[in-house]
Formats: C-alpha cells, structure tokens, sequence
C-alpha cells in the first residue's frame, strides 16, 4: 500500500510540475544532473522517483545523445505527465517502480540518480541497497534531500498555515521532505549498503517566483496535502490565500524569492 503522503494523484501532478518545478525543483535538478554527466556522460542511466520529468529533462540536456535513460516512479500519473511533455517522450524509457523493489537485473547502470524522493520510501535502507545492487561495480549514486525547515522557511510556513485550518488530524505530509536530513544518517545507511566514496554537500540556491500566490498554489495543491483539503472540504481559494500573505511577509510578491538548501549525496557502488 503507498503511503497517503507519496500519492501524487489526480490533478497533483499538474500543479506540480507547472507552479513547484520552475521554482524548487529546477535548480536541483541542474545540479544533480551536473554531477551525473561528469562521471558517466555515457552510460545507462537510472532515475527513481522522477516525477513529472523535471530531472529526466535535465538528465538528457547534459548527459551525451548517446547515453540511455530508464526513468522510474512509483506514481503513474506523475509518469502520465511527464510522457506528455515535448522532447521526452520517445527519448527517454518509462516505467512505474517502486524504488525499493526496483524491477533490473544486478549491475546494468551506470548510475543511479533520484532527486528529493528518497525521504518518501518507507525503508530507506532498503531503497540504497537495491540502488547497489542494480548498479555497475564502481558506479554512481547520486540523490538530494531537503535541509530542515530552519534551512527552507517556504515549507515551514506552508505547514504551518495549512494545518491551521484543521480542527484535528492535520496533513503530515510536509514533515517528511523536510525531516530527513541528517547527513549522518544518509553517510550510514550508505556505508551499510555497500558504497564508498561518499560525499556530503549542502547547496543553498534561490526560490523564485513570478510571485507568491503562483507558488502558494503550487505548495497547497501540487502535493497530497491537496487531498487532503479536498477530503475534508476545506476552502481551497482560501487556503492559499493565507499560504499566499505569509510568502509576502517572506520573499515578496511580484516577484517572490527566498533562499532554500538542500543535502547532495554522491557515493560509488563498491567494486566486487
């Protein structure tokens, strides 16, 4: 059973991709995808919870014509919208998966790579050792997470506006992007898992906006917590509105922007 917080369903996927991309996940995602093509520009390339393709579009700018990319995730309408978008479609392989039940054959990739999905898998330790497995001896793995919430004010706020609307029982979703993000703890199950090499990188980078009630609508709808509203019956317009004011008072209007920061791991599947 997918747990309630990682089903990113129904109408998710667009207000994802069109009102969170640009802003949070864009930036990372050129980050991450840097760091893939500087160790195998050229190899078979796995991507695990990829969502709507922001990541994958990366991946296939940096990486050479050459190299072939699996993107995976466990939601298929996430999959749905990312397959419709220009220029991916047919140059990218498609799969629903589940990252701690990956359906490959042991040491066929290059590198395995997965951007802010690993804090949504019930069993982390269970999702690195079959990143392991999967890949090539002496491959990469590579993966961001978010910082804290002290590091990431934007998912703070929204959190704490959101659930204000709830007499009882508010969405937990929020708690888990941003509550993972303990290097140690990344460092360990790693090393228990048979990688070496392992590095640790903070990256700070700009959230930006063409304003705030653009990105408030994208942190209320473009997530589970959209469901939950809807499930309760709660107002929508209102609720991000509030989300909305409180951004202002953070990083503006027209436009909006606010600093954000996240953990980057790399490490190499140890050689048999």
């Amino acid at each position: 059973m997918i747990d309630k917080n990682a089903k990113f369903e129904g109408n998710i996927p667009e207000f994802y991709d069109r009102y969170l991309g640009p802003v949070i996940f864009e930036p990372y995602a050129a980050d991450l995808a840097q760091r893939v093509a500087a160790v195998a520009p050229n190899g078979v390339v796995l991507e695990t919870a990829c969502g709507t393709g922001i990541l994958t579009r990366q991946l296939r700018a940096k990486l050479l014509s050459t190299a072939q990319i699996v993107a995976t995730d466990l939601n298929q309408a996430m999959i749905d919208e990312a397959f419709a978008k220009p220029g991916l479609a047919s140059e990218v392989e498609w799969k629903q998966a589940d990252a701690s039940a990956l359906p490959f054959p042991d040491r066929i990739f290059a590198a395995v790579v997965s951007q802010f999905g690993m804090m949504f898998i019930p069993d982390k330790s269970v999702a690195v050792r079959e990143a392991e497995r999967v890949l090539k001896d002496g491959g990469l793995f590579a993966f961001n997470v978010w910082d804290s919430y002290a590091e990431n004010p934007f998912g703070r706020i929204t959190n704490e506006v959101v659930t204000s609307f709830f007499d009882h029982d508010p969405p937990t979703f929020y708690q888990i992007p941003f509550g993972f993000h303990d290097p140690e703890m990344w460092t360990r199950l790693l090393k228990e898992n048979g990688f070496g090499q392992i590095e640790a990188h903070k990256v700070a980078l700009q959230a930006q906006s063409d304003s705030a009630e653009a990105f408030a609508t994208g942190l209320v709808r473009g997530n589970p917590v959209n469901t939950a509203i809807q499930e309760r019956g709660l107002p929508f317009d209102t609720i991000i509105s509030a989300v909305t004011d409180a951004l202002v008072r953070l990083g503006g209007d027209h436009p909006f922007q606010c600093s954000m920061q996240a953990l980057v791991f790399t490490a190499r599947a140890n050689i048999s």
